[in-house]
């Protein structure tokens, strides 16, 4: 898969869980750290995500805010 974003972080899906129509899928990337994505149930299904499965958050954004 070739994606034009820079922010591609690997990681292993560790939960899947769907909701009526939205589903958060929880991708541990390392060091302590979990990114939480929100996407369609049927693109869970469309993907086969499971639990354990390698996969890649793509973090797309034209702005980036920081707070302190």
């Amino acid at each position: 898969m070739k994606l034009s974003a820079r922010n591609q972080i690997k990681g292993t899906i560790v939960d899947v869980t769907k909701g009526m129509t939205t589903a958060h899928v929880r991708i541990d990337v390392g060091h302590g750290v979990t990114i939480t994505s929100s996407i369609t149930n049927e693109a869970v299904d469309e993907l086969g995500l499971t639990v354990g499965d390698a996969a890649i958050a793509v973090i797309k954004a034209s702005d980036v805010m920081v707070g302190k």
